[in-house]
């Protein structure tokens, strides 16, 4: 039996264009009817999450900003907050690598330097709520997570997480993609979070499913049996999941869910 299925976006669920594949309405019906919840999970903002699912936003549980933020009927669930000694050594940090764009992530908005104006571009892809500041050490919210992306070289690998993954363990840093790295509570990861919902759901993590495609999707993985890194996967994603999911062009998250709900009737 399956009650609770997640899905990566980028470079998983979407289309390499960034949209939600067709047949998708038709595999959400079949998931309620079903009685399966489904979980967006990603580096994205709950907002553009809850834009993206509009007419699912108060039936799907949006894990977002890499599982530092969840929330179930547009209420937070939980949340992994940074301190504000963290997030300024980081931006320290991130000031002296060229060309790298900081973001950081606030319960309320997403905040950009106002100085990076031909990156805003990028930035309303996974964040549709944000503000232009003139100094982000400045700003006031609650902070869940600082993301740093390379929009120039797009090698976010090297020109950006081989350089501050000394941050760890002191700090969390996941590479997101070829161009995004996510820094955050040592805590906080999408397997965290997944976790954390199974915990307070009372599912098993042999009830669960989840699909994903780069480093960020490590550890939901393990935290459950029906594990599935998609064909276009990072080589030790695919490495750590149980199955395999055509790529995100050809629907491969669609087709192995429809799959997956026939063989367990």
């Amino acid at each position: 039996m399956i009650r609770l299925i997640m899905s990566d976006m980028d470079g998983t669920l979407l289309d390499d264009d960034g949209r939600i594949p067709e047949g998708f309405d038709e595999v959400a019906a079949m998931l309620k009817e079903h009685n399966i919840l489904f979980v967006p999970a990603s580096g994205r903002q709950y907002y553009t999450l809850a834009q993206q699912f509009e007419k699912y936003k108060d039936e799907f549980i949006f894990v977002a900003e890499n599982g530092t933020y969840v929330s179930y009927k547009q209420k937070e669930m939980f949340s992994t907050p940074l301190g504000r000694p963290q997030i300024e050594r980081v931006l320290a940090q991130a000031s002296l690598l060229p060309d790298i764009y900081p973001v950081l992530c606030g319960k309320k908005h997403a905040y950009v330097n106002s100085d990076y104006r031909p990156f805003i571009k990028e930035i309303e892809k996974y964040y549709i709520n944000y503000k232009l500041v003139e100094d982000l050490t400045a700003v006031e919210d609650d902070f869940i997570k600082i993301a740093l992306c390379d929009c120039d070289i797009q090698d976010a690998e090297n020109t950006i997480y081989r350089h501050i993954e000394n941050f760890q363990p002191e700090l969390k840093v996941a590479l997101s993609s070829s161009l995004w790295v996510d820094v955050m509570d040592p805590r906080a990861n999408k397997g965290l979070a997944v976790r954390q919902l199974q915990q307070l759901l009372q599912i098993s993590p042999e009830e669960c499913a989840a699909f994903g495609d780069y480093m960020n999707d490590y550890e939901m993985m393990g935290a459950v049996h029906y594990s599935y890194a998609m064909e276009n996967a990072h080589p030790q994603l695919k490495a750590a999941a149980r199955f395999r999911a055509k790529s995100n062009r050809e629907g491969g998250v669609l087709l192995a869910i429809k799959e997956l709900v026939a063989s367990l009737k």
